[in-house]
């Protein structure tokens, strides 16, 4: 792992593979960090120059305090990130709160990404607003214990908190939920009160796949499907069997997504 100072914060990243071949930036959910994506990681890094990082607040990255951990800020990061970086040819894969990034920097910043990937996110307002704002500020004052049992909720698919074939998944991710310390509720309070950024989907101009779990119970496929209407170039990609942490709970799937989105990249144009 190394350390970057960009955009006023120190930023823990890893960077695998040739380091002048096309990138691969992976951006993690909220309470995760750049292990989320280990098995993308594994399955694209002989290839492609694979870069993840931890956000701001949150892994092993800087600690800052609430007003500094706004998805606006967290948007210019992943930019600074980027050009300090001197990736080439990125494509940006971002899970949930990765993927609030991920739109933004997309509708913003098309000069740095070739393309981008979104995962269990959102354009719109957070509508659990309210039981957001109690999460977080149960973990300010007791830590994660309290509310382990609704966080995993959020975060995980029915078949991954009943499947026995998951149950060892299951105990890693409560394990590392378990490990989130209070501060992490700086970084959730923005979640909760992150503006809408649908007007902004008009924007986006590169190629964009959204992925939608059949069992997200925190932005279920209707969220995708608004993003794809905003973007009608976007491809949109259903999971069964997969909840929020998409990465997580269906690596292969998401490999298989990843290496299609990569593939229409260099596709050659269809006939006229």
């Amino acid at each position: 792992m190394s350390t970057i100072t960009v955009n006023g914060t120190t930023i823990n990243y890893v960077d695998e593979g040739p380091r002048d071949a096309p990138a691969l930036l992976f951006s993690p959910s909220m309470f995760f960090d750049h292990r989320m994506f280990a098995a993308q990681a594994a399955a694209f890094s002989d290839r492609f120059r694979t870069v993840r990082y931890d956000l701001r607040g949150q892994g092993e990255s800087q600690r800052h305090p609430r007003p500094l951990l706004d998805m606006d800020t967290q948007t210019e990061d992943a930019a600074a990130l980027i050009e300090a970086l001197g990736l080439r040819d990125v494509t940006f894969v971002g899970n949930s709160m990765g993927g609030f990034i991920g739109l933004r920097l997309a509708a913003r910043r098309p000069d740095l990404l070739r393309s981008a990937v979104v995962m269990g996110t959102s354009a719109d307002v957070e509508e659990q607003a309210e039981g957001m704002d109690a999460l977080a500020a149960a973990v300010l004052e007791h830590g994660m214990e309290p509310v382990l049992d609704g966080v995993l909720y959020f975060m995980l698919g029915d078949t991954t908190l009943k499947d026995p074939s998951r149950a060892e998944l299951l105990a890693e991710i409560r394990a590392l939920l378990a490990s989130r310390t209070p501060e992490y509720a700086d970084a959730a309070w923005h979640i909760a009160h992150r503006p809408a950024i649908r007007d902004e989907l008009q924007d986006i101009r590169i190629p964009l796949t959204v992925v939608a779990g059949t069992e997200d119970h925190t932005y279920p496929p209707a969220k995708s499907e608004q993003i794809v209407a905003g973007v009608p170039h976007a491809t949109l990609v259903v999971m069964e069997r997969t909840g929020h942490v998409h990465a997580l709970e269906s690596p292969e799937a998401v490999n298989a997504v990843i290496e299609a989105h990569l593939a229409a990249l260099t596709a050659p144009p269809a006939p006229a």
